[in-house]
């Protein structure tokens, strides 16, 4: 009798390392495979079989069932994947499967479903406007099916809001065909070429073109409005020429369908979506599509890079400085680091863009790591880099957190026919309450924060936890009615704006306001054709959009930045200004920005005003070169919460002993209450981890990780490791 395949397959669990199961028949690594684990039964993923094990037989479990004939996951995910869990230091049964949809997490079969379209008939294209002249909602329906043709429910959720009832009526007027498919249908459109390159863009296709088929890191720094995407397109183009695909990333799912829309026109194919916004369903089908080489572009946020792309050519990381490429909980990979190994280990160009790199990617730039690209100019001949203004408001009259000098711009650039955007990074209508007789403030009872005052709902809410109550009317503790309201959030500058400017289209774009699926899209639409004449918002604008009626851009609040705790938090800042900025003038108008800040002498925004991004990074990386941060040394936090401060306090200890024994070449700072010491009624705390020798810190965390469980603390504390942090906090 043949002896059993012995099969390791990780199963999502927080336990290191793989489990052993048996089979009669051998099962290909990449395959998913159901198995008893304790009481449950779980879907996992064979990594590897053989012939032996260390453990007798009998006491490995055989699995339940094979999942899949063929491997889901094939071998350059599979070797990505065992990386990046040894480089982060995090079990590879979750690394795995955060590599996969929802539904084959489930066991789900892994075959591409049928999707209903919706496109434009032929009665449609001749008669539709004249047989609708009723029916604007019916009309507005069918002008975009016209324009984006055909079009599934996930992207109809994105172009408009409430659609299925006027699309109903459109399809018993037999003015829409609505059909099935398990494939991306051919768009109805034939691709439109892209204006024209400039002489940077084309020097930066050649370069990259030079090197399709071997891999190089690529770094293209343009200035806002520069016509990165241009670059883009070209680039895919080709690959596309050479029956390749191509794997974009974007830090925000708000991006996905400008980019997409703009991909599709100019390519003339389907472009497959990637993003936590869509449903379970679409979400496999798109990635089932990417596996079997049916979608040749792929677009999608962070989780998209472990897509399966058997022809990939090419990867693009669009706003590579983005914070959101670094996964904060759970499995803390950072995207764009993950991609330069996907494109090593494949061969091939990894292109990342920016206005405003990271420090990391500059200094690596400077090393000949990267090869730096460069955009001087705007790519549209009209426009020209917005004019800035460092807008002093000290002793100057404010109302509602807004200048007199910013209230007198915005009704001049309305009245020229512009667009204004004002940019506040607080949402909700003030910071806080306050009693003005004995200075009680709005705490959160479970964090050390402050609760936001949202003035629609009167209701106190925490922005770190999510606690709400009702907002009071008079004091709890002296029960006085004079409460003061101090500070203004994107709410209170909109209530503001709609009593100065009545006659003024107003829109607020934060989280408060599109909830809603469809809302964002519906509100981007909105601020993109002009039709919205004021946009209020936060960091959510900042990214990416290209508004090409926006003339002025007003920053009202960037002090609260200019003093952070976090290493980080300046180039944070400068990054977030020169995005803000370079909103304003993206046309034929030209763009001004007014700063508002009581710290006008202040050196970031200085240099930024007089040196450019360029010069606060160069002053920037000679800083942290002086102090030994990041990228000039490299870092791990060892993170710890419990219900009793001394528990994480007691841990951290714990573990600073144990990795003290190991090496002394590490320097060590902490244990230390976390920035933000109690969120959400738990106490946190961290141990900091640093080095030069990126081998030694390495080596120290592979040797203590997998034991950290094992301290006499760990039971009373959920602790997790970052490596290469983003944030201190």
């Amino acid at each position: 009798m043949s002896s059993p395949n012995i099969l390791k397959v990780a199963i999502p669990s927080p336990v290191f390392g793989l489990f052993e199961y048996t089979s009669e028949s051998p099962i290909e690594a990449g395959c998913r495979v159901e198995v008893s684990f304790g009481r449950q039964s779980l879907v996992g993923v064979v990594m590897e079989s053989s012939q032996h094990s260390d453990y007798p037989l009998e006491k490995l479990k055989p699995v339940k069932a094979c999942l899949d004939k063929t491997p889901i996951l094939p071998a350059d995910i599979l070797s990505l994947l065992k990386w990046a869990a040894d480089y982060y230091q995090h079990p590879l049964g979750d690394v795995v499967a955060s590599a996969l949809p929802k539904l084959l997490r489930q066991g789900e079969a892994a075959h591409i479903a049928e999707d209903i379209y919706w496109q434009a008939s032929e009665l449609g294209k001749t008669q539709g406007e004249a047989l609708l002249k009723r029916a604007p909602k019916q009309l507005a329906l069918l002008n975009t099916l016209l324009e984006h043709s055909p079009l599934n429910a996930d992207r109809l959720n994105a172009l408009r809001e409430k659609w299925r009832p006027a699309m109903a009526e459109l399809v018993k007027k037999q003015l829409v065909d609505q059909f099935r498919q398990n494939s991306l249908p051919p768009l109805q459109h034939k691709a439109v070429s892209p204006r024209k390159l400039n002489t940077e863009q084309q020097q930066a296709v050649d370069a990259v073109h030079n090197s399709l088929n071997q891999f190089k890191s690529f770094l293209l720094q343009g200035i806002t409005g520069s016509g990165k995407t241009e670059v883009y397109l070209e680039l895919v183009s080709e690959l596309l020429a050479r029956q390749q695909q191509v794997l974009i990333l974007v830090p925000e799912i708000s991006l996905t369908p400008q980019l997409t829309r703009r991909f599709e026109q100019h390519l003339g194919i389907p472009v497959a979506a990637l993003h936590s916004g869509l449903n379970d369903k679409q979400r496999l089908n798109a990635w089932l599509m990417a596996a079997t080489g049916q979608a040749s572009v792929v677009i999608g946020t962070r989780s998209a890079l472990f897509t399966p792309m058997p022809k990939l050519g090419m990867i693009v990381i669009d706003e590579e400085h983005d914070g959101s490429f670094k996964q904060q909980d759970g499995f803390r990979y950072h995207a764009r680091d993950l991609a330069l190994v996907r494109a090593r280990n494949q061969n091939i160009p990894v292109l990342l863009g920016s206005a405003t790199p990271s420090l990391e990617s500059l200094y690596h730039a400077s090393h000949k790591r990267y090869a730096l690209l460069k955009l001087r100019q705007r790519a549209a001949h009209q426009s020209s880099t917005p004019k800035i203004h460092l807008l002093d408001v000290c002793q100057r009259p404010m109302q509602d957190g807004l200048s007199d000098i910013l209230i007198e711009q915005i009704r001049k650039h309305l009245s020229e026919q512009g667009q204004v955007m004002l940019f506040l990074n607080r949402r909700g209508y003030a910071p806080l309450l306050m009693c003005h007789a004995c200075g009680w403030s709005t705490d959160c009872p479970r964090c050390d924060a402050h609760m936001t005052l949202h003035h629609h709902s009167r209701r106190l809410r925490c922005h770190h936890c999510g606690h709400e109550r009702q907002a009071p009317s008079s004091c709890p503790e002296c029960g006085s009615e004079e409460l003061h309201i101090p500070g203004a959030g994107t709410e209170r500058i909109e209530v503001a704006l709609r009593q100065l400017f009545p006659a003024a289209r107003i829109s607020r774009i934060d989280r408060d306001t599109t909830r809603r699926k469809g809302e964002l899209q519906q509100k981007l639409e909105q601020a993109q054709s002009g039709e919205a004449q004021i946009l209020i918002g936060t960091q959510m604008l900042a990214k990416g959009h290209d508004f090409p009626n926006l003339t002025l851009v007003g920053l009202l609040d960037t002090d609260q930045g200019l003093f952070s705790s976090d290493f980080r938090g300046p180039e944070h800042m400068a990054q977030l200004i020169v995005q803000v900025a370079g909103r304003a003038g993206r046309a034929e108008k030209p763009g001004e920005v007014f700063i508002q800040t009581h710290h006008p002498q202040h050196p970031l925004l200085q240099t930024l005003l007089h040196q450019g991004y360029e010069g606060f990074a160069e002053a920037a990386l000679a800083e942290r070169q002086q102090a030994l941060f990041p990228p000039y040394a490299h870092m791990a936090i060892l993170r710890a919460e419990a219900a009793q401060r001394q528990h994480a306090m007691t841990f951290l200890q714990q573990a600073l002993e144990q990795y003290q024994q190991q090496n002394s070449a590490i320097e060590y700072f902490g244990p230390l209450p976390a920035p933000m010491e109690r969120r959400a009624g738990r106490y946190r705390a961290q141990l900091i981890l640093q080095s030069e020798n990126r081998k030694a810190l390495y080596s120290l965390l592979k040797a203590c990780t997998p034991t950290m469980g094992k301290l006499p603390g760990a039971s009373r504390v959920r602790w997790s490791l970052d490596i290469d942090p983003q944030d201190v906090y």
